[in-house]
């Protein structure tokens, strides 16, 4: 499809006196600008959640740019009536804006599942935005050790 489009451009703009180069270029600079936008969505501090531990007092995660140019993502959410918590840490790749590829630890630990004991992910997981949601969330969301859902969210600023 993409490809599709760019050859109706260039030949709109070969039959308009322009050249291929020149819409090549124009295209290619207006995909970096929406990456770029969605890569500002991305970046900062957002509110993050475990439906376990809390919908009320939701905790953080940073996600930052590193020099050598991946996104960092740090933070979790702990219960504030007991030890219950999320840690969340690893790398972030934009698919799109709507699709966040997580790839690091992700790890739980609430009283009731898994006899209390941490349940820890590692690897990768894709954290999907559908609808008119203004978070992204987890979809791999059956626990691996016991037999419920965890919802985990990352909220949009």
């Amino acid at each position: 499809m993409k490809r599709f489009l760019f050859l109706i451009v260039a030949m709109l703009v070969v039959a308009s006196g322009g050249s291929v180069e020149a819409a090549s270029k124009r295209v290619k600079k207006k995909a970096k600008r929406k990456v770029e936008t969605v890569e500002q969505r991305v970046l900062g501090k957002h509110m993050c959640s475990l439906q376990w531990i809390s919908w009320d007092y939701f905790g953080t995660v940073n996600i930052t740019k590193q020099p050598d140019g991946t996104l960092r993502c740090v933070g979790g959410q702990k219960s504030r009536e007991c030890d219950d918590y999320l840690k969340i840490d690893g790398t972030i790749t934009i698919e799109s804006a709507d699709c966040l590829i997580f790839n690091g630890v992700i790890e739980t630990k609430v009283s009731h599942i898994a006899n209390g004991q941490a349940v820890v992910r590692t690897g990768e997981q894709r954290f999907l935005r559908t609808g008119e949601r203004r978070y992204w969330r987890m979809q791999n969301m059956q626990n691996p050790v016991d037999d419920c859902t965890d919802y985990v969210d990352i909220y949009m600023r």
